[in-house]
């Protein structure tokens, strides 16, 4: 493939992720409000410690909230960058997830690096010289960030194949599409480690083609393991959106407007309202205790819907 139809795929490919990795949050976002859960206690609870929530407090409904939302940072922090339940829960899967999560997020900032580089070098800058204390911080930090990115997520992807595909508790539910991401990142890793290994050990060209993105440079030259990697992770890209690979947006839902949603259900609030479009939608399915053609408004109300 040359030059220009690789920077091709590289923006049509980012372009699709953009877009559809909005739509998927929008999506999130204006879902229909879930079925409480009652789980306590709540990050963002201030002063109940034991376990409990503020509708056990006498008049609940007449005092005004506390919510800490440091509480729920801090809770946010200990899960997204410890992986603290499956710590607990689950050792043996934790050894090998938690450096391919940690792996994929070094290569995220790698990736940063690799554009600030890229912007530094348009002013006129080589960030292989060391000749300022910046380039020495980038040409440094890109180098340690990108290998240890590479090294942790190509060995927790590799850890957590093998334990997967062996442990009998975990074969029962892991569906074969997760045999496919796992492959599927873990090819794309193989290449950018061979062409870190053998063709560009400081990053030099993977910098280079960063700014090439920038200024539409087609003169750069590519080793084939870096290209193999670059149409796979734009193919990546595309496809990412469409799967359950977003998992890390769709935990920011799960949390806010799962587990932690305990807005109160008050005459003349936001949630009365969302409550009462849902319950004005008709019932589109049957049972032998419900009955369809009616809202669920008239059912719950006891207008029963049941069928006689």
């Amino acid at each position: 493939m040359d030059n220009i139809a690789l920077l091709l795929v590289s923006y049509v490919a980012l372009l699709i992720f953009i877009i559809a990795s909005i739509m998927k949050a929008a999506k999130y976002a204006t879902a229909p409000i879930h079925l409480r859960w009652e789980l306590y206690p709540v990050p963002h609870e201030v002063g109940h410690k034991s376990g409990g929530s503020y509708l056990e407090e006498p008049d609940w409904w007449t005092k005004p909230r506390r919510k800490s939302f440091f509480g729920e940072i801090k809770y946010m922090i200990r899960e997204g960058f410890l992986f603290e339940k499956c710590y607990r829960n689950n050792r043996s899967l934790w050894y090998f997830t938690y450096p391919l999560h940690m792996g994929l997020f070094l290569l995220i900032v790698w990736l940063v690096l690799l554009f600030v580089g890229a912007l530094t070098m348009l002013t006129g800058a080589s960030i292989a010289e060391t000749t300022n204390a910046w380039t020495t911080l980038i040409y440094y930090l890109t180098l340690v960030v990108g290998i240890a990115g590479l090294v942790l997520s190509t060995f927790g992807c590799i850890g957590l194949i093998i334990t997967r595909s062996t442990n009998e508790d975990l074969k029962l539910y892991t569906a074969p599409r997760e045999y496919f991401h796992l492959s599927f990142i873990l090819v794309i890793l193989l290449g950018g480690l061979t062409s870190w290994i053998f063709f560009d050990p400081a990053f030099i060209t993977a910098r280079e083609f960063t700014k090439s993105l920038i200024t539409f440079d087609t003169t750069v030259s590519i080793n084939p393991a870096m290209t193999g990697s670059l149409i796979l992770f734009a193919l990546f890209l595309i496809y990412m959106p469409f799967s359950n690979l977003m998992h890390g947006l769709a935990k920011y839902f799960t949390h806010h407007r799962v587990l932690w949603e305990d807005e109160p259900n008050l005459k003349g609030s936001k949630m009365e309202k969302r409550v009462t479009q849902l319950l004005n939608q008709p019932v589109s399915w049957s049972a032998p205790h419900i009955q369809s053609g009616k809202r669920w408004s008239e059912i719950v109300s006891g207008g029963t819907g049941k069928t006689k």
